[in-house]
């Protein structure tokens, strides 16, 4: 391979974001069904300070985080053509992906990448705004996906300033729902601005009673809890009767509530098990989700959120104010330049998208109930503080 080494920021052992330093390591080749990328883009996550902390069985020391990537491709593994969910798939194809956080990532300049997995950028989207949706945005299309939100339903989503909770917001309108959402006070206006019909401040009012007395006793069909156990437990008494829960973040306690009362069902969303968890359909449905959100995004229909965009070498510092659990939108670190071309809008780039969609769920793929396990990667504290079980 003609590079050798590459510039990554790497983390030498279990630590702080403050632990990370930049490093020349080897350049990873692409083995079947893979594809080397060079990085434009990625998103930063509060997983990436979980894991850090915590450090992950399979990862090979030192180790580069960073999930949410967006490039090009530089090399292509054998069969990754065919392996691959998007139709044409070769060298200065710009693509997207939520990546497997057992392997190396997207903090540095060449990450190598399953080919199913990969969405294509279309025209007229940046790499950095591309990069600011897998995980949490994902996570909330996933999340509703699972609740069934419909035109007329009544929702509430927790942390709705944060990355998972401010997508939550956007989608859940663009579906016609009405949508009530938690926040800090220096962020209410923040939240009703990406189409919250009532923002509560959850940290001078009694959220349960709020949504409470906004419904007329009733609760709400659905909520997205994306904090803690303990707020997930809080939030069962939110529900309308038949009411959904899904939770990111920690799991609720059924027993607050009585058997057989309110009959909520509950939906764990851990986006990332797709990968440890799930098999190649699993994956290949994480494609598919990121193509629509990519659509949605290309039409105006969701804002991508990106609130600040940061150098490789100041990552750590974006990473230390997500693990406060008070961020807005989301952080992405630009880590190559892209060609200026790319970022300009053909007449036919959403019904290309929209086809290469249509293929890939016509050729039986789109099963958003794939990932059934925990997974830290779809965790999102941000807009409140984290519920320290989560």
């Amino acid at each position: 391979m003609p590079l050798m080494t590459m510039r990554a920021l790497v983390l030498d052992a279990p630590g702080d974001p403050q632990s990370l330093h930049i490093a020349q390591i080897p350049v990873p080749e692409p083995g079947p069904g893979q594809v080397l990328v060079r990085v434009h883009a990625c998103g930063l996550n509060p997983v990436d300070v979980k894991t850090a902390r915590s450090g992950d069985d399979a990862w090979h020391w030192p180790h580069v985080l960073g999930l949410d990537v967006a490039g090009t491709v530089e090399a292509v593994g054998e069969g990754a053509e065919q392996a691959a969910t998007i139709p044409e798939l070769g060298v200065g194809s710009r693509v997207v992906l939520h990546h497997d956080l057992r392997r190396g990532g997207g903090y540095a300049d060449y990450v190598v990448v399953d080919a199913c997995a990969l969405a294509r950028i279309p025209q007229g989207v940046s790499a950095q705004d591309a990069a600011a949706l897998p995980c949490a945005a994902m996570t909330a299309y996933q999340a509703l996906t699972r609740l069934a939100l419909t035109s007329g339903s009544s929702f509430l989503v927790t942390g709705g300033a944060g990355g998972v909770g401010g997508y939550a917001v956007q989608l859940a309108r663009h579906l016609g729902t009405r949508v009530i959402a938690t926040a800090s006070a220096a962020n209410l206006d923040y939240v009703r601005s990406l189409g919250a019909d009532e923002v509560i401040d959850y940290q001078a009012q009694d959220v349960v009673a709020q949504v409470r007395e906004r419904t007329d006793g009733r609760g709400v069909d659905a909520v997205l809890d994306t904090v803690g156990s303990r707020s997930a437990t809080d939030n069962l008494r939110a529900l309308a009767f038949n009411g959904a829960l899904a939770y990111t973040a920690g799991r609720p306690d059924l027993d607050v509530l009585p058997p057989f009362g309110v009959s909520p069902s509950l939906h764990e969303i851990s986006l990332g098990a797709a990968y440890s968890h799930g098999d190649e359909v699993a994956v290949r449905d994480l494609s598919v989700m990121l193509a629509e959100l990519l659509s949605l995004l290309l039409e105006g229909g969701i804002d991508p959120c990106v609130q600040e965009v940061v150098d490789l070498e100041d990552v750590p510092r974006g990473l230390e104010r997500l693990a406060t659990g008070h961020g807005r939108g989301k952080i992405v670190a630009a880590v190559s330049s892209e060609p200026q071309e790319d970022l300009v809008a053909s007449d036919d780039a959403g019904d290309r998208i929209r086809e290469e969609v249509a293929q890939v769920i016509s050729a039986g793929i789109g099963d958003e109930d794939a990932e059934p396990a925990t997974d830290p990667a779809a965790a999102d504290p941000d807009g409140e503080p984290q519920d320290e079980d989560a």
